[in-house]
């Protein structure tokens, strides 16, 4: 298995130098990946617990998903709201690449829930979260464990390899049968099981400890965080595993 992840993520990052952003090899798709972001639309993805998006403030810029954010208007983005996959998924690998804005934070969510709006309007009450920060220009990067590539507020990793600011990371977020394991930039950082001792421990002194059920779910939607600031994401493949 061991070989197999390194094998799969050394022929993305290959392959991403020998090929358009937002597609995929024919070696890719024999091995089940299928692209979320076709590069061109907004297709597949829509505002959470809604069935479209409500603005323009997430489109396609760049090769990218982007979300547009205005400094005109007093540091809020123009209502972009959190963005879902339509998709449920449970074992499987997801690639992403980011690119974080100077001072930005943002987030993959993964394992969210849409089950009740009153209780949980925001996918982080149900779904841990992948950090996109600029550690070193946003308040958060004080935090050890809020820091770029950790899971957020619940386990960091070290020595850090993320790149600055106007720069693409490599993000992957591989989960079979509650195991999940986090890349980023082609490094395993962080690894864990969904109900272990050591996840529970780490909730329960974590600021999700009051959110019941939080993080124990094995499948969900996959979500793009608006956190206010300008965030690019592409080349979005999964795969089932």
């Amino acid at each position: 298995m061991k070989r197999s992840i390194i094998f799969i993520l050394l022929l993305i990052s290959v392959s991403a130098f020998a090929q358009k952003p937002n597609t995929l090899t024919s070696t890719e798709r024999k091995m089940g990946w299928k692209l979320l972001f076709d590069g061109k639309t907004m297709n597949g993805w829509r505002n959470f617990y809604k069935k479209d998006l409500s603005s323009g403030a997430w489109q396609v810029s760049d090769n990218s998903i982007m979300l547009e954010y205005d400094y005109k208007e007093g540091g809020v983005s123009k209502a972009g709201g959190e963005i879902t996959t339509d998709g449920v998924y449970e074992n499987f690998e997801l690639a992403i690449d980011w690119k974080i804005s100077a001072g930005g934070n943002s987030g993959i969510i993964f394992n969210a829930q849409e089950d009740d709006e009153k209780k949980h309007p925001f996918s982080w009450y149900t779904g841990p979260e992948f950090q996109v920060l600029d550690n070193d220009g946003h308040k958060d990067g004080k935090i050890s464990k809020h820091r770029a590539g950790n899971l957020y507020d619940i386990f960091k990793y070290e020595p850090e390899n993320v790149k600055p600011v106007g720069e693409w990371n490599k993000a992957m977020i591989q989960q079979k049968n509650g195991h999940v394991k986090l890349f980023i930039n082609d490094r395993m950082v962080i690894e864990y099981t969904i109900g272990s001792e050591e996840y529970t421990k780490a909730i329960a002194v974590s600021k999700f400890k009051d959110n019941p059920n939080w993080g124990t779910y094995t499948k969900g939607h996959i979500v793009l965080q608006d956190h206010g600031n300008k965030v690019w994401y592409r080349n979005i493949k999964i795969r089932m595993i």
